[in-house]
């Protein structure tokens, strides 16, 4: 994973994060159950690579489900594999999957 990846281990110290971010902030969400892991370290893989394209123009925040309820529950998020674009804190648009052209298509017009 890139190392322009922030990876929070508490929903305070994400909180940090969005207060410190200058720009918008992409959170997505991973599980670490069985079933998650594999969509998880796909997710992994295509969040830091956007992350390292789109350096100082957007931060790229891994937010493990099971360490950051409040988060989670604060987007909705209901499973693992999504991801949240913020501005200002606030969602501006959701998503979910994990591959790289459909990400880039997310983002695109939105930055």
């Amino acid at each position: 994973m890139a190392k322009r990846v922030h990876r929070p281990r508490e929903d305070a110290e994400f909180d940090f994060i969005l207060r410190m971010s200058e720009g918008p902030v992409l959170a997505y969400f991973i599980g670490t159950w069985p079933k998650a892991i594999e969509p998880s370290r796909a997710m992994d893989l295509v969040v830091g690579a956007i992350a390292d394209e789109y350096a100082g123009r957007l931060t790229a925040v891994r937010i493990d489900i099971t360490r950051c309820p409040a988060a989670t529950e604060r987007y909705g998020i209901t499973g693992a594999s999504s991801y949240v674009l913020l501005k200002d804190g606030q969602a501006v648009a959701q998503g979910t999957g994990a591959t790289s052209v459909g990400l880039r298509e997310f983002l695109e017009g939105r930055l």
